[in-house]
């Protein structure tokens, strides 16, 4: 069995670190207090300060706080990374609806006694003091009221616990009113249908304090009624349907047929509670080894839905990305998309394996990630979940909700030349969202969380394509619910694997260290300008600014502070260096005069070089020295060579008055050498980096044309042809760069994006970001 490892804080003992998170992310009770000092903080030496998760709570106790937070998030950091290297079939909350059909099977050899009764004992073990069973730090009308009336019926089956029965008919009394004013699109999975079918074991176990004839209960049947009639019976004796995950709810069934649409594992979908009620009505051997196999693993409870495996899989992979945290789990975030690759269909996927029941969300989070990562997938899967025009997460969906097509709105944006399908998936996506958003109706039926609806508006506003990295984590921060996010399947249930607060822990602590590095970095480049007299050629500070924050909120990472620093002085040299070429006081033999010095390394003024000239070849070959000075000593590679031989190119195409400016490839360039990646002639030759170079150069060259129209007022007509002509140009590179999948290929969209959101975003949306990503301190 693996343990999780211990952190040692300097001379302090060893902290199991497993038990305080697991304790940390219930609260700040007095438990958490108590551990903390007992097992971290020595009687003698109360001069130190501990925080985990809940570092609001902590202030009364005092510390060394910088290298004992660097060390507790180093320690968080192997705690993620132990979470994700055992996912196995899922973590998840367990659900006292599905434990109570397991508790409800007899024997199967006859004797009138549970077939399971430590899953009865688990019910009568996990009732909350108000009498209900289900979520305890989340009430939903629908959840309590489910979970309690399956519990209730449990016990009363075999005529146990006769007083948490008694408090549980109380809690339905007093709560079902709630129903009527219970929002519907958070209504748990198929409600309509399971609830009415547990009022009527109740009536049968003769429970009468039930107040069957409430109106909200009248409606609940009329309800049923209503969706009994739409069921395709036939249909759903054939092929995989969701009302699988349901069954305990339905009537008339024909269990020769359905038997024929068992998972491998032997369930009905992933649902126990489905399989439970199969046991129940066919002694299937299958269904027993399912539902056994869960309640030695879980102890007598069980989950709502299990195996959970590819659904954690991509959402953690998601979360950690988009919060700027992936960097540190890039060889189990490789393992976590091998898994789910090996499970992917040309029909999609569910959120476990061996499914042939398939929906849009897992599908098109899987798409998206594995796109990404370079794996091969066919957008044709999304065909399957189009009808008429629309998209619906599966077949026979009713109420189309947010967050799956949300996800399908993301994953459109990933799209390849020619890959219609996506097209049509992102249009139709976006006005969905839209209407959504205008109509104030994101409230979802998948999952409960704070941030959704400032998630959902964010990633209208910013398509990927201008996506910064650093936007991206500094916003989904704040979106971000940890803990506090709850997901909706047949009963409220919890996924610590995607909604947790040690993610978050580590997202805030990074991101504040990662731009305090930036905060100092700026404050070096703004010496550079006033020394370097930059204002003089033509340089605003507004304009250093702009091009520092494309290269810190791209390449963020404190280590990686020589790459951005020669990436946002070697743009601002660049448009020094454009604009000089390009002033009608710059002779052509000035410009040769200016080449010629810098590729003989001579930064005296020479007769037919101008001053001003002058003062920028010397601002070059200082900036070029600095380079490879700091390459030297991070890499041990001598790149001055090629630093000076790709600018001297740069240089002649640009005096050649080149029609599409090569400033971008430059950049490509300069980035992957001083990041120490190999770019050798070789790979300048290769057929697929020259098409890259060419490509981001005509796409970069024509977004800064179109920037510059923004800022002037231009309103062309040809602004039309051109966005869709550079769209195109963003496929064809999307598709190169994840085809051909490597560092040095990435860094071509990387600097393009950079492009993209300068032409996307107005100067007022840019100054947001700017104060929000380099000078807003996370809290």
């Amino acid at each position: 069995m693996k343990t999780f490892p211990t952190l040692q804080l300097h001379s302090f003992p060893a902290v199991p670190y497993k038990r305080l998170f697991s304790v940390a992310n219930q609260g700040p009770s007095n438990e958490y207090f108590t551990l903390l000092r007992s097992e971290v903080l020595p009687q003698k030496n109360y001069k130190c300060i501990v925080k985990v998760v809940h570092r609001d709570f902590i202030q009364d106790v005092l510390a060394d706080e910088e290298a004992f937070e660097v060390s507790m998030t180093k320690g968080e950091i192997d705690y993620i990374r132990e979470m994700l290297d055992s996912m196995g079939d899922g973590r998840t909350s367990l659900s006292p609806y599905d434990t109570a059909w397991i508790a409800l099977v007899r024997n199967l050899h006859g004797l009138d006694l549970p077939q399971f009764p430590s899953s009865l004992q688990w019910i009568a073990n996990n009732q909350l003091s108000d009498g209900s069973w289900g979520d305890e730090h989340f009430f939903l009308a629908y959840d309590r009221l489910l979970n309690t009336l399956a519990c209730i019926v449990a016990l009363k089956s075999w005529n146990v616990h006769a007083q948490k029965i008694e408090k549980g008919i109380t809690f339905i009394q007093e709560n079902i009113h709630k129903l009527e004013s219970a929002e519907a699109e958070n209504m748990t999975c198929g409600f309509e249908i399971v609830f009415p079918a547990l009022l009527q074991r109740a009536r049968n176990l003769g429970i009468d304090n039930i107040p069957y004839d409430a109106p909200v209960i009248k409606e609940i049947y009329a309800a049923r009624n209503q969706k009994l009639k739409r069921i395709p019976k036939d249909l759903m004796h054939t092929v995989p349907t969701s009302l699988l995950f349901s069954l305990e709810g339905l009537q008339d069934l024909d269990w020769k047929k359905l038997l024929e649409l068992q998972t491998p594992l032997g369930s009905f979908l992933t649902s126990p509670s489905s399989t439970a009620f199969a046991l129940m009505e066919t002694k299937d051997d299958k269904c027993f080894r399912y539902l056994d196999d869960i309640v030695q693993k879980f102890n007598g409870g069980a989950p709502h839905s299990y195996p959970a495996d590819l659904f954690p899989r991509l959402w953690a992979v998601d979360r950690l990305q988009r919060l700027g945290i992936s960097r540190f789990f890039e060889s189990q975030i490789n393992d976590l998309l091998h898994y789910v690759y090996g499970f992917w269909t040309e029909t999609g996927i569910f959120s476990a394996r061996y499914s042939r029941f398939c929906d849009i969300d897992d599908t098109s989070m899987g798409f998206r990630l594995l796109r990404l990562h370079g794996f091969s997938v066919n957008p044709d899967v999304f065909k399957h979940f189009k009808k008429d025009n629309k998209f619906s997460c599966y077949g026979g969906q009713m109420v189309e909700s947010a967050t799956p097509i949300f996800n399908l709105y993301r994953a459109s944006q990933v799209q390849f030349p020619g890959e219609t399908i996506l097209e049509e998936a992102k249009k139709f996506s976006y006005s969905f969202l839209q209407d959504k958003l205008e109509s104030h109706q994101l409230a979802d039926k998948w999952v409960i969380s704070e941030g959704l609806s400032d998630e959902i508006s964010k990633g209208l506003e910013l398509p990927w394509y201008a996506d910064l990295p650093r936007v991206e984590a500094r916003f989904y921060i704040e979106q971000y619910g940890g803990a506090t996010d709850v997901w909706i399947g047949k009963s409220l249930y919890r996924m610590p694997d995607i909604s947790n607060n040690v993610y978050l822990d580590v997202a805030k602590f990074d991101y504040n260290r990662c731009q305090a590095q930036h905060k100092t970095e700026w404050n070096e480049i703004q010496k550079w300008y006033a020394n370097a007299n930059l204002q003089e050629l033509g340089i605003t500070r507004k304009y250093l600014l702009h091009a520092y924050f494309l290269a810190a909120a791209t390449i963020f990472e404190p280590e990686r502070s020589h790459v951005r620093l020669a990436w946002a002085k070697s743009q601002i040299i660049c448009k020094i260096i454009t604009s000089h070429f390009n002033h009608e006081a710059t002779s052509l033999e000035q410009r040769i005069a200016f080449i010629e010095n810098f590729r003989n390394n001579v930064d005296g003024l020479g007769k037919t070089i101008s001053k001003t000239g002058h003062e920028i070849l010397n601002i070059l070959l200082k900036t070029l020295d600095q380079s490879s000075k700091d390459a030297w000593w991070i890499h041990g590679r001598d790149i001055s060579h090629q630093l000076h031989d790709a600018w001297g190119a740069w240089l002649m195409k640009l005096n050649e008055g080149v029609e599409c400016n090569e400033e971008a490839e430059l950049l490509v360039y300069i980035i992957n050498i001083c990041a120490g990646h190999m770019v050798s002639e070789e790979t300048l030759m290769d057929p697929v980096y020259k098409r890259l170079s060419k490509l981001t150069n005509k796409i970069c060259q024509q977004l800064y044309g179109y920037e510059n129209e923004k800022v002037l007022g231009i309103d062309d007509c040809s602004t039309e042809n051109n966005s869709t002509e550079i769209e195109r140009d963003m496929q064809a590179l999307v598709e190169l760069v994840f085809c051909e999948s490597n560092v040095v290929n990435q860094t071509f969209l990387m600097v393009a994006k950079t492009y993209y959101y300068g032409a996307y975003c107005s100067p007022e949306t840019i100054d947001f970001h700017i104060s929000k990503v380099l000078f807003e301190r996370v809290v």
